[in-house]
């Protein structure tokens, strides 16, 4: 049975401050591991909003919709990014709810911007598991203050949660990462396209091949609990519904104070290059202006 309320509620309704709701061990987990799970950090107020949002996202998703695996039963796995202009809901979310202060805290910085969103949808029985991989390769902007709150709008068990290899965003191999680009069984076109291997010293690790040896970690969870993970710590998963069960997840990526602006040769999804320009933003640059507001 869940509390009555979230934690973040009894801050609210307390003299209780973020460092009583997110503990030394909280933010020292993520710096050791890279990924720490919150419970409790968003009550229905929130999740409500979010699932509003949702609905209303998925009856007019924007340009970068796209599904990333859609199997012979017609189940499919749907992404789609950057709606928070077009979303109202997911705006208020971003501006209003504790995730900003949330991402703050864990990092340790002294402010955060808001970088994008992004929704992933699984029907009932999906089979398809994400690639391993680690994000900031993929981003326009480099820095070790990069963080996903990663929230799921239903439960959902261990084996079908996103999973986290820890330690691995402290390393510094250069891995030949999966082309996301790939996954697009409808010929969608004007897809991002990511090619590393003119800078990769390695392949990713096959990790499902062991993951008791790589320590792979992943939670039961319950909407109104959250992952903060690092940029750069190994991920994947995610997939394998039971017949019966879909998976809805909604993700917010902060920049904390070490962020810089940068445009990657070997491919960008999503690409903000182009829009970052039109912002007047370049690399090296500080995320900056609406396109990248800060938030607290």
């Amino acid at each position: 049975m869940r509390l009555r309320h979230t934690v973040a509620e009894l801050r609210d309704e307390t003299e209780m401050g973020w460092s009583d709701v997110i503990t030394n061990d909280d933010k020292e987990t993520y710096h050791r591991d890279g990924v720490v799970c919150l419970r409790s950090m968003f009550g229905l107020e929130w999740l409500d909003l979010l699932r509003d949002g949702l609905a209303s996202h998925l009856e007019a998703p924007t340009h970068r919709a796209r599904v990333w695996d859609r199997d012979e039963a017609g189940r499919t796995m749907m992404w789609d990014s950057q709606a928070w202009r077009s979303v109202g809901q997911y705006e208020r979310f971003v501006r209003e709810s504790p995730a900003a202060e949330l991402a703050k805290t864990v990092m340790g910085s002294s402010a955060v911007n808001f970088f994008f969103d992004a929704v992933f949808v699984r029907s009932a029985g999906s089979q398809f598991r994400t690639p391993w991989h680690q994000d900031e390769p993929y981003w326009s902007v480099s820095g070790y203050d990069t963080c996903t709150v990663w929230m799921p709008l239903v439960p959902v068990k261990a084996e079908n949660a996103l999973a986290f290899v820890p330690g691995s965003h402290a390393g510094r191999a250069v891995y030949e990462h999966y082309d996301f680009g790939l996954l697009n069984p409808d010929g969608k076109t004007e897809v991002d396209r990511s090619d590393f291997s003119s800078v990769a010293d390695q392949p990713v690790p096959d990790i499902d091949a062991d993951p008791e040896a790589y320590g792979v970690v992943s939670w039961d969870m319950e909407p109104g609990d959250c992952v903060v993970f690092n940029s750069r710590i190994m991920h994947g998963g995610s997939g394998q519904l039971p017949r019966d069960t879909g998976l809805s997840v909604f993700t917010t990526k902060w920049l904390g104070d070490d962020v810089r602006i940068a445009f990657r040769a070997e491919g960008m999804d999503p690409d903000f290059s182009e829009v970052m320009r039109e912002h007047g933003l370049a690399p090296g640059d500080r995320p900056g202006t609406e396109l990248l507001p800060r938030i607290c």
